[in-house]
């Protein structure tokens, strides 16, 4: 079913609230990263064309103490806001009362306020269904533009949504465009690329993409509670002992699919957890007992590659090694290329680390998608119903 969108309301001299997920990296007051602000720029210049006046709100980590608050302002965001924006953006260092109220009502069209935020709030992430009513009373229409909280049922968006009824943002309209286009209707073949740590953190996807995928590739530290699985020795390599198990299920699941599970066939690896220590690329039916695997090796960067030929649409989350070492990133740096290069496919990076990785390596717009969700990304590939989507009224 279409959600509404941005398009479909009348935003003229409308009090326009609009939750965005300003929960960017800080240090000291100082934002490192500013993506997930650049990322929310569209909708909310195209609500003050509109004539729209913007009651922007966002959450900032995790908040559990008072001294939490003195570090988790929003105040150097409203700041970075303004000059990307290139006008001025009212910040309230309040999330309720006579101030903030004030400053919403001395909104005129097009102009734009940040307050402060929302998880100063305890009723924030309980959906307190007091304060969900109350900041729905500050505006007239509801935009929810924050993907990377919509698997969270909180005040900000299903609390709101529930008084005012919600459009999708451009940006979440993305996410269910692409996201929600792998688990609904994907272009066929569809190959995912999983990686990442572990096992645990991905069986839902692996289990929801065999009833989707034509092929599903693995690498990352995952690889080897699935090689264990098949009988191989693993040496020191990262195992989930309790997901051995799994893994094999999981393969005879795919098998009887019909759909490719494919695995690396080589792998870097070293006596050591460390950058500075040696390292040699072995097959993965030759890996020592002292050593463990660190990342993917060329020949699995030209299986993948292969693998990948003819796609029509590409999901990739997690990456093949530990690609925060230089020496064991040439394994996510490879499979990035490969998707990067297809033509003719729908590529897209759900979230996390993937996301940092192509960011990070300069292939950000060689890819149709990235996801700005990471946990959020994870759940929709999961075919779980997301409360922030969920929450956006159909067309």
């Amino acid at each position: 079913m279409a959600k509404k969108n941005v398009r479909d309301l009348e935003l003229k001299g409308k009090k326009v609230l609009i939750r965005v997920d300003f929960n960017v990296p800080m240090k000291d007051g100082v934002i490192t990263n500013d993506n997930r602000i650049v990322a929310a720029l569209p909708t909310i210049k195209y609500i003050l064309e509109q004539g729209g006046r913007v009651v922007a709100f966002s959450h900032l980590g995790k908040v559990k103490t008072e001294e939490d608050k003195l570090t988790k302002s929003l105040k150097p965001v409203a700041e970075r806001l303004a000059e990307l924006l290139g006008q001025d953006v009212t910040f309230v260092a309040e999330t309720r009362g006579e101030a903030l109220e004030a400053a919403v009502n001395a909104l005129n069209d097009s102009e734009i306020m940040l307050f402060e935020n929302t998880r100063f709030e305890k009723g924030e992430t309980k959906n307190d269904p007091e304060l969900g009513k109350y900041w729905a009373s500050l505006g007239d229409v509801f935009v929810n533009d924050a993907f990377g909280t919509a698997h969270r049922a909180h005040a900000s968006n299903k609390g709101i949504a529930s008084h005012l009824g919600a459009a999708a943002g451009f940006l979440m309209q993305k996410e269910i465009d692409f996201i929600g286009g792998v688990v609904e209707a994907p272009e066929r073949p569809l190959v995912a690329i999983l990686g990442g740590a572990k096992v645990s953190d991905k069986i839902g996807v692996i289990n929801n993409l065999i009833e989707k995928a034509d092929k599903i590739l693995i690498g990352g530290g995952m690889m080897f509670t699935f090689m264990k699985a098949q009988g191989k020795e693993i040496g020191k390599s990262l195992l989930e002992e309790d997901k051995v198990e799994l893994a094999k299920e999981l393969m005879d699941k795919a098998a009887a699919k019909g759909v490719e599970l494919i695995l690396p066939v080589d792998a870097l690896v070293s006596k050591e957890f460390s950058n500075e220590a040696p390292f040699t690329t072995v097959s993965v039916d030759a890996i020592p007992a002292d050593e463990m695997g660190l990342d993917v090796g060329a020949e699995t960067v030209k299986l993948f590659a292969s693998k990948l030929e003819g796609a029509k649409t590409v999901v990739w989350n997690g990456p093949m090694g530990v690609f925060e070492m230089s020496n064991f990133a040439g394994g996510t740096i490879g499979v990035c290329e490969s998707i990067a290069n297809l033509e003719n496919a729908t590529t897209i990076i759900g979230g996390g680390d993937s996301a940092a990785a192509a960011i990070q390596l300069g292939f950000a717009e060689k890819f149709t998608h990235i996801s700005t969700g990471g946990g959020a990304s994870l759940e929709y590939l999961e075919g779980k119903v997301l409360p922030g989507i969920e929450s956006i009224d159909n067309k």
